[in-house]
């Protein structure tokens, strides 16, 4: 039986991860690759490290599997953007991670000139210094980069592409394409508006095709072995979205990590821009009857969530491993009035407050690390609360459950408080690699391996169900609580 890899690129490593017809895994690779910290708040990778590691993890997997493989799907760190020649392959600077904050005075600049609003109803985002159309502006006006009919200009899935099939597709999709700040999310084409007010060159930009279908197959110059279908590709985030198999509209997942990414599920009508939420493509894929179906997602972006842990680690020595935080935290009943904020960059959604720093408050004599380390493992249920309560606000779609996934997940409590919070079950699959997952999915589909969605969300394996267990009515009062303690957080910094 073929087998379908995904190819994961992360902020600090890649992974080459194999998938058989039932959605388990039957093998992976990770390799890690350098940080690059040229400047206070400056993020690179070195695009030519990751393509390296991506060979070298996939040609180590595929070695070792029986089974031949169907298809490759690549799924993405998103919003990090490579510019390189398309004679020589190489890049002409390092690649701008979505993490960096070089330019934030300009679009501050640009928000204050007025053009907020033509990106907001235009690519569904915010005018900030995550997103790459800012970063592609540096690279052309500071960076050095020369414009020629040579420069090709892209997301990690484009860059990597373009390096699998031997410089024959300079190619992307959607859901990458939507976190640019440069892709109209109606008509799924690059907005000349924007282009025109960042300085993009559209001839540099990749063509925009569906995230299920052939790209292209690997070259024999690429180091793997070559024709192999490239048939599916996605931003990370949407990618654990469809691995979830959140295809109906009310679907959400969240994925607990550093930070923390809600998606919902928003349908194939593009919703207007909802205050404190992004608009994004989730995925376009085959409908089945000929044609194309988009659906569209809400997104949360929570700055923090494992992170604080590690803070509690790391920072005070309350704990001395991750692993310890749940039990410690479920040593005492409730936090004794604790609520911690952990607005270190400040607060995301839906609160989007750069200003906001990281607030403990509640504390007496009587505190103890236990009721700390609780308070923060609240905070990531609170968090999240905050922004499903937006996102139903604004979609209409009520929520009835949520998938959960992320290396936190794996904390029974914090899946238990969530639970109780959201007053709905929350849901734990048995394969938590749900952003690998769903890349190998778009790539199946459109290879056949999979014929439908439908044979997708039969994949789908429960771990762990946790269930309201709370009083609607204390769940209520802490989280006006947890309100109160946003408010002494924000602004802070200003």
């Amino acid at each position: 039986m073929a087998v379908v890899i995904a190819l994961d690129a992360g902020t600090t490593g890649v992974r080459a991860f194999a998938v058989d017809r039932s959605g388990r895994s039957v093998g992976y690779r990770y390799r890690e690759f350098t940080q690059h910290f040229p400047q206070a708040g400056w993020v690179e990778h070195d695009a030519m490290e990751i393509w390296h590691a991506i060979v070298g993890t996939t040609a180590e997997l595929i070695s070792s599997l029986q089974e031949p493989v169907a298809a490759i799907g690549i799924t993405d760190q998103r919003e990090t953007i490579v510019a390189w020649d398309r004679r020589t392959g190489l890049p002409r600077h390092r690649a701008i991670v979505w993490q960096d904050r070089r330019t934030a005075a300009r679009c501050d600049a640009l928000a204050e000139a007025g053009h907020l609003p033509l990106v907001r109803s235009t690519t569904g985002l915010v005018l900030d210094p995550y997103f790459s159309a800012s970063k592609i502006e540096w690279l052309l006006t500071e960076g050095g980069v020369e414009v020629d009919e040579n420069l090709a200009i892209g997301t990690i899935d484009s860059w990597l592409l373009w390096n699998l099939t031997g410089g024959h597709v300079h190619a992307t999709e959607p859901s990458n394409a939507s976190r640019t700040m440069l892709l109209d999310i109606r008509t799924l084409d690059w907005s000349d508006e924007l282009c025109d007010l960042f300085g993009v060159p559209r001839h540099a930009l990749p063509e925009v095709r569906p995230s299920s279908g052939r790209f292209g197959v690997t070259h024999e110059s690429s180091g793997l072995p070559p024709g192999i279908p490239i048939s599916g590709i996605a931003g990370d985030q949407q990618a654990a979205l469809f691995g979830q198999a959140c295809f109906a509209p009310g679907d959400t997942k969240n994925t607990y990590g550093t930070g923390s990414f809600v998606l919902m599920n928003v349908g194939g009508t593009c919703p207007e821009p909802a205050e404190g939420l992004l608009t994004t493509v989730a995925w376009s894929i085959p409908d089945g009857i000929g044609g194309t179906r988009t659906d569209y997602a809400f997104e949360g972006a929570i700055f923090s969530t494992g992170s604080a842990i590690q803070w509690l680690r790391d920072g005070l020595g309350i704990i001395a491993s991750a692993k310890e935080a749940g039990p410690l935290a479920a040593s005492v009943d409730d936090t004794d009035d604790v609520y911690f904020v952990p607005a270190f960059t400040g607060l995301g959604s839906p609160w989007w407050d750069p200003y906001a720093r990281g607030t403990l408050v509640g504390l007496t004599r009587g505190t103890t690390k236990a009721h700390i380390t609780r308070a923060v493992i609240e905070s990531m249920a609170f968090q999240t609360r905050d922004v499903i309560d937006a996102m139903c606000a604004h979609s209409g779609h009520p929520v009835s459950g949520l998938r959960a996934d992320g290396g936190a997940a794996v904390m029974d409590l914090l899946l238990q408080l969530q639970a109780d919070q959201l007053g709905v079950p929350v849901r734990r699959p048995q394969v938590q690699e749900t952003t690998a997952l769903g890349a190998a999915y778009l790539a199946g589909l459109a290879e056949g391996v999979w014929s439908s969605p439908d044979d997708i969300t039969a994949n789908w394996a429960l771990d762990a169900e946790f269930t309201p267990e709370a009083d609607r009515t204390l769940a209520d009062a802490t989280h006006r609580r947890w309100l109160q303690a946003v408010e002494h957080a924000r602004g802070w910094a200003r």
